[in-house]
């Protein structure tokens, strides 16, 4: 059965932990989810230790892990994620602020698959509240609307506790913060991965510093520089995770831009796009009438599903070029395959062509983007999944040998040639910094105006079927 982890950090709570532990307990879960409770004492002094084991004698559900040194509520957190079993998460502070009779409300949106995930929001809409401080709202404001700014959600409440997530999802976000700036950490790394966030309206009974609050003037700083941060730096999934598309990160905008403008002349109106991870393309691509996107990876799949779910211009498949052939996929079907860094990662790439070609109406065209230059091959290509990089005479007969007629090739990405040169062949690296990446994104059209004088690091061909 699926398991709902509701991960509880707890530091000096013993006036109100055990109250709020009953509750997590006898809060109802929609039918077929199952609890387990992560408690995280964070080296609390009063006797806190004490409560949580008469609560772990009294409920089997419970598990507890102690943190040897007090280091705050995002370290707690941490360590309570890296001790999760659940398909689904959500935070619950170890106080009585937020009730966990709400947890199938906050819940609903991922159960029925819409969300990745959910807030929690004080602030929307609701029947009634309870009044706060004036000043504690405001600073909530502040932080929300600098944070939507940065990330261009529309949280109308980024500071809630009750966060709740695919259990695969959060496993796969790196977390850094150690106090309370993982609220605006979570917020920055899930709008860059474009995750599909959803906001449910909750109630909120806050207490007051006498009664035990601990967030204060200077975590509203620490939050801004946060936000500021994680906004800057590229930090948002873990080299683990499936979904990490090494070659693709957020900070290639311009560079997918670009690719995307130059491919525009050639895209017909119904468009197959393969390799599209977790859309950082397809997004940019036109809508007309027909646009699918694939990927072999069924988690990406799942991702492109969420992203894209309610279009009925946009398709989602899963597309395996190295697989065998399969009867359901289409024949002549779409007047143009975009393939933008894929052929090089194939083990066949004669026998990827011809499933592409089936898939092609006479004519359409394909648009690949591959790497050159096979003695640049290194340790980068190893880490991306490369098995090969090409000449210009290989891939034109390569094409020419399945059957398509060869448009247009040309070399472009002349900052992409040495800086493969600088970072794999000379230095041997295995991964290019993303300070150097923001860089190569900035000067991607000055790169290619000088194509046509220095060597370029991929190759862009356009090839189209003819009648057989």
């Amino acid at each position: 059965m699926p398991i709902l982890s509701i991960l509880i950090p707890v530091y000096n709570e013993q006036a109100y932990l055990e109250r709020l532990v009953e509750r997590v307990v006898t809060a109802w879960l929609p039918e077929g989810l199952e609890k387990e409770i992560i408690i995280v004492n964070d080296a609390s002094k009063d006797r806190t230790p004490e409560v949580i084991q008469k609560l772990c004698e009294r409920y089997s559900m419970i598990r507890v892990f102690e943190q040897p040194v007090n280091l705050g509520k995002g370290a707690a957190i941490r360590r309570a994620i890296e001790e999760m079993t659940g398909d689904f998460a959500i935070i619950q502070d170890a106080d009585l602020e937020y009730d966990p009779k709400e947890y199938h409300i906050v819940l609903k949106p991922l159960l029925e698959g819409y969300a990745d995930v959910v807030y929690g929001s004080r602030f929307a809409s609701r029947e009634m509240r309870k009044v706060l401080f004036y000043h504690h709202k405001i600073g909530n404001y502040v932080l929300t609307f600098l944070s939507n700014l940065v990330t261009g959600l529309d949280l109308t409440d980024m500071e809630t506790c009750y966060k709740a997530f695919r259990g695969q999802v959060l496993k796969s976000i790196p977390l850094r913060s150690n106090r309370f700036g993982i609220e605006p950490e979570i917020t920055v790394k899930i709008a860059k991965r474009g995750l599909s966030v959803y906001e449910v309206p909750i109630s909120y009974h806050g207490r007051s510093y006498s009664e035990g609050k601990k967030i204060n003037w200077k975590d509203g700083i620490s939050a801004v520089w946060t936000i500021l941060k994680y906004w800057f730096l590229d930090d948002y999934t873990k080299e683990s995770d499936t979904l990490q598309v090494q070659n693709s990160p957020d900070s290639l905008r311009r560079y997918y831009y670009h690719i995307v403008r130059r491919s525009l002349p050639y895209l017909g109106n119904k468009i197959l796009e393969l390799e599209s991870h977790t859309g950082l393309i397809s997004r940019l691509l036109p809508q007309r009438e027909k646009l699918v996107v694939s990927d072999r990876c069924e988690e990406c799949v799942r991702f492109l599903e969420n992203l894209f779910d309610g279009n009925s211009v946009v398709g989602v498949m899963r597309f395996d070029p190295d697989s065998e052939p399969d009867e359901n996929l289409p024949d002549n079907e779409f007047d143009t395959v975009l393939y933008i860094h894929g052929l090089q990662k194939t083990e066949n790439d004669t026998a990827a062509l011809k499933r592409i070609y089936k898939m092609i109406r006479t004519g359409g065209k394909v648009v690949l983007i591959v790497p050159q230059h096979p003695a640049l091959f290194c340790g980068l290509d190893k880490t991306l999944g490369y098995q090969r990089r090409y000449t210009k005479q290989y891939l034109r007969q390569l094409c020419q040998e399945t059957g398509f007629h060869i448009v247009k090739c040309q070399s472009i990405h002349v900052a992409a040639y040495f800086s493969w040169f600088l970072n794999g062949v000379l230095f041997r690296r295995n991964k290019i910094g993303k300070v150097q990446l923001k860089i190569l994104n900035m000067i991607v059209l000055f790169s290619d105006l000088l194509s046509f004088l220095l060597p370029g690091g991929n190759l862009f061909l356009v090839a189209e079927k003819e009648n057989q």
